[in-house]
């Protein structure tokens, strides 16, 4: 089927990556949904990121798989679910596949579902544009104009009553601490100190990846955030609300209770963003024109040096008094 003809073309996003890349993919999504309303519009992604996408109007159907680094039984299983999900899928005979991460991986998988059309995204692009730009992008050659818009997810809003009941419902600015990479790890004596000043001000929600540091498969920051209560001397003060995020549900409602949002460069920036939240960002040495929160007032603090180790305490507390 030709994807301009009258009817309702078949059409598949695969994105397999991070949560932050995906987040930036929704604008695609929605620009995809108002060029061709009779579309059938569908998503691949992984258990690690499809909450990104879930309560998603713009989309009919997300499909679901498990990375072999995160499988949760043994090899064979996993294979054979694999094998199984990827037939199921070439029977859909989608009318055109998109990939905006070209990755290797990706493209073997995007190719093996035998599509009409495959669109992928050129392996390079011009400096200072960004992911959400690039990925919108694709959306071109199916007759998407324009600029992309915002960055979108919808919390759940069982999720987001639960925790009104447990940490009140009133206005908070949330502090996530987690970074995966060294770069983007600001030290946790000055996360403390930011806490401590922002609770003589009003509340504030203390977020965090939890776990164990010492989890190889997926280390976490329970320790790091009792640290940083302990250095505040916060623990049990009714200012601060420390909450544990086990997963993406959890993690997005608790953004959405937030009035501000500190946090480093990585997948809960975008996710605030995606909240339309304010958000203060702390950034090491990723590339900012690509990775800078997209749509929403912002402000980037990041040192000379691009190790957060060395940003000092008052630019964060400059960046939140410019966005109060």
């Amino acid at each position: 089927m030709a994807l301009d003809a009258p009817g309702a073309p078949r059409i598949l996003i695969v994105r397999r990556d991070n949560i932050g890349d995906l987040a930036c993919t929704t604008p695609l999504i929605a620009g995809l949904r108002a060029r061709l309303p009779r579309a059938w519009l569908g998503a691949l992604v992984t258990t690690y990121n499809a909450e990104v996408l879930a309560r998603n109007p713009a989309l009919d159907e997300i499909f679901v798989y498990e990375k072999l680094k995160h499988r949760s039984g043994g090899l064979i299983p996993h294979l054979r679910s694999r094998l199984g999900q990827l037939s199921q899928l070439r029977r859909r005979r989608f009318d055109c596949v998109l990939v905006p991460a070209p990755s290797p991986q990706s493209l073997k998988l995007a190719r093996s579902l035998k599509p009409g059309q495959f669109i992928a995204a050129p392996p390079t692009f011009p400096a200072g544009m960004h992911e959400v730009e690039r990925t919108f992008g694709l959306g071109r050659s199916l007759g998407v104009t324009g600029a992309p818009g915002a960055l979108r997810v919808f919390p759940d809003a069982e999720k987001i009553l639960e925790l009104r009941q447990r940490i009140g419902a009133a206005p908070f600015v949330a502090v996530h601490i987690s970074a995966r990479r060294p770069a983007q790890r600001w030290p946790l004596a000055r996360y403390a100190a930011l806490i401590a000043q922002l609770s003589r001000q009003g509340r504030v929600l203390l977020l965090w990846a939890p776990g164990s540091k010492d989890n190889a498969g997926h280390p976490g920051d329970d320790e790091a955030a009792q640290q940083v209560l302990e250095m505040a001397n916060m623990v049990n003060h009714p200012a601060v609300v420390p909450v544990a995020t086990p997963d993406l549900k959890t993690l997005i409602a608790a953004l959405s209770l937030a009035g501000r949002v500190v946090c480093p460069d990585g997948g809960a920036m975008h996710l605030a963003a995606a909240l339309g939240k304010p958000v203060v960002a702390l950034f090491g040495d990723s590339p900012l024109e690509r990775w800078r929160p997209w749509g929403v007032a912002h402000r980037v603090v990041r040192p000379e040096s691009r190790d957060l180790a060395d940003l000092e305490l008052e630019p964060v507390l400059d960046a939140l008094q410019a966005l109060a």
